[in-house]
């Protein structure tokens, strides 16, 4: 178990955490939730010992053992794959290291040779005979080949460093398992392997992600950063946000009456306390569930942008037709022969063997850069707006507020008709006057947005319109993907984002496409089974 008492901390006048009083018990999977820059990493930190708090204690059960999940993929350049995972569990390293200083002795001794049989027995007791294979299932289950095990770290591409890293983490089971991103560059076989591990991982785990489905998957509570608070719910992240918005509904609508609002919530208990029932955690939450009172049900204080597209027109039943696309790259073939059609409602996700195949394919459909070979042409209804991986053209070199600079792509220059759409994405007041020149990547990513609703195209071209949100802002865009009835063609990472929008997947590499018109969840079945 792992506890804070008063925990406190404070970057110059800004206070991160206040008073906070928490307690992490085994047997929970705890996610860690707040907005941009609410301190989750922070905190973590701080469970960890790596940070001090200002004030306040962290308690850890006697004895037990916090693994911490960096990603740091240069500290460790100079060892071997398999050393590496293997010293996350630092007592066995301790206990190798000695044994190995005793036994190059010349002069070993009597003492000696009863710390070695001490030792021994402490080699024996943290697994030290079965490390090597228990680190290679652990590398196995993320992807990590063992042609790979012996290659020093500098040696592997960065998304193999941080799955190495991740088997760093997990290594030797710790008692206390703090997890910062884990999925970050996880592909779909290895996200679903770490979800299995940590479904029958019987001691206490704390993560911090944004991917929805993972958190769904895995979490027994949410714990919501909040005003330097920390409140802790039960239930996984659908649930705290499901309950917490109608909660908030009810809260607004002061004149219905309070029987009516304590029957629909505690409808909504029941329903997912059933729910639960059928997850792979079941028993554990289905109990939990079944002790909430609407007293445990608060609404969420956090703002949620609204993201809403609309076709100006219909698009005609022709679309996209490609035909043999291909283009290389610095004298690498990234895109070979590429052909598909798509029509009019399709909302495809592409997926590559790596990222710079489908920010090519879109760039191309965008008519920013010329494909080597091949052709393609977009239906004469058809408009497009698109979503950028790199917004950096967008803004560098441009000295203007942020209402001077979503007008260039309004065809009305009122300043309320702007200050609308900024408002959508959360930029109102003096927030609307800000530079653009002092934005963070998630506040660029929400202009790029306000003028991507302004456009009101019937096509809609997204690469990776997720990265640098926040949970909130995710969850805005997926919902306003899912309702926009036109076309879409995104790339993305976030599971429950694909699942929830894609009726159609393609994958791009550059010997070509396969079109799976199938939905993501039967893609990915398929995958996995093709694995097995």
């Amino acid at each position: 178990m792992i506890s804070t008492s008063g925990v406190s901390l404070s970057y110059g006048s800004q206070k991160l955490f206040e008073d906070v009083n928490i307690k992490f018990v085994p047997g929970n999977c705890y996610g860690l939730i707040g907005a941009n820059g609410a301190g989750k990493s922070t905190f973590l930190k701080i469970l960890s010992g790596e940070i001090n708090s200002d004030k306040g204690i962290v308690t850890v059960t006697p004895g037990e053992r916090i693994s911490f999940l960096r990603q740091d993929h240069f500290t460790f350049d100079e060892l071997s794959v398999l050393n590496v995972v293997i010293q996350g569990e630092p007592r066995l390293s301790q206990v190798v290291a000695e044994k190995d200083a005793l036994y190059a002795k010349l002069d070993f001794t009597d003492a000696d040779g009863i710390r070695a049989g001490e030792l021994e027995g402490l080699f024996s007791e943290l697994r030290g005979w079965e490390a090597e294979s228990d680190a290679a299932v652990l590398l196995a289950g993320l992807g990590i080949g063992t042609d790979l095990h012996e290659k020093k770290m500098r040696e592997l591409r960065d998304n193999e460093k941080l799955k190495v890293l991740l088997a760093r983490a997990l290594f030797g089971r710790p008692d206390i398992l703090l997890l910062d991103e884990p999925t970050n560059h996880l592909d779909v076989t290895a996200i679903r392997w770490l979800e299995e591990f940590l479904l029958g991982y019987e001691k206490t785990v704390v993560v911090v992600s944004h991917d929805r489905h993972f958190l769904n998957q895995i979490c027994t509570h949410m714990a919501d950063i909040d005003f330097g608070k920390i409140q802790l719910y039960t239930g996984n992240y659908d649930f705290w946000y499901e309950s917490s918005q109608l909660a908030l509904k009810q809260a607004q609508e002061k004149k219905k009456r309070v029987e009516d609002k304590a029957e629909e919530l505690k409808a909504f208990i029941a329903r997912f306390s059933a729910n639960a029932s059928k997850s792979r955690q079941a028993t554990s939450r289905k109990k939990q569930l079944e002790k909430l009172t609407l007293e445990d049900i608060k609404p969420s204080t956090r703002k949620y942008p609204f993201v809403g597209f609309k076709a100006e027109r219909e698009a005609g039943d022709r679309l996209l037709r490609v035909e043999n696309l291909s283009k290389s790259i610095d004298g690498v073939k990234v895109l070979d022969r590429v052909n598909f059609t798509l029509k009019k409602g399709d909302k495809v996700v592409f997926i590559g063997d790596t990222e710079l195949a489908v920010t090519t394919l879109f760039r191309i459909l965008m008519e920013e850069i010329k494909p080597d070979s091949g052709s393609f042409n977009w239906g004469i209804t058809t408009s497009r707006s698109y979503f950028p991986k790199d917004n950096a053209t967008y803004f560098d070199g441009r000295d203007m507020n942020l209402i001077d600079w979503l007008r260039q792509y309004s065809s009305d220059q009122s300043e309320n008709y702007v200050r609308g759409f900024l408002g959508r994405m959360l930029f109102s007041g003096d927030d609307a006057t800000k530079k653009t020149k002092v934005l963070s990547g998630g506040e660029r990513v929400r202009c790029m947005l306000s003028r991507m609703m302004m456009i009101d195209a019937n096509v809609l071209i997204l690469d990776g319109p997720t990265n640098h949100l926040d949970l909130e802002s995710i969850t805005s865009v997926n919902n306003g993907l899912i309702r926009f009835s036109g076309t879409v063609l995104f790339s993305s990472h976030d599971q429950q984002f694909i699942q929830t929008v894609a009726n159609r997947v393609i994958e791009v590499s550059a010997s070509g496409v396969t079109d799976h018109e199938k939905s993501y969840e039967e893609y990915i079945e398929q995958k996995l089974g093709a694995r097995a």
